[in-house]
């Protein structure tokens, strides 16, 4: 299974999402091709209503601990409600490109 669609699988049995979107942002980064080492998860849940942005993103750090630890170099979140994904009117942030580098450009 890819990191990709594991970290999939561990959202939708845990939060029962009503929008998810994981996206391998790997290529935008100076990382061989192919990697799966930099993704942006977009998520609404019923279970983030009762939570602050701190507490969801702990939720999250949690559920993917294992690939935090691992694979994953970078995880960007968007956690949110029902009605916060409505006032965005059902779209997300574009990613900034990536300003790091190789240590062989310095």
């Amino acid at each position: 299974m890819t990191v990709q669609a594991e970290i999939e699988r561990k959202i939708r049995a845990s939060l029962s999402p009503e929008y998810l979107d994981v996206i391998n942002e790997s290529h935008m980064h100076n990382v061989p091709p192919g990697s799966e080492s930099h993704f942006k998860v977009v998520v609404v849940s019923p279970v983030f209503d009762d939570l602050g942005r701190v507490q969801r993103h702990q939720h999250m750090n949690a559920l993917l601990a294992d690939e935090l630890a691992g694979p994953v170099h970078a995880l960007s979140m968007e956690t949110l409600t029902a009605p916060e994904w409505a006032a965005k009117g059902g779209r997300h942030m574009e990613s900034p490109a990536c300003h790091g580098g190789s240590k062989a450009d310095r």
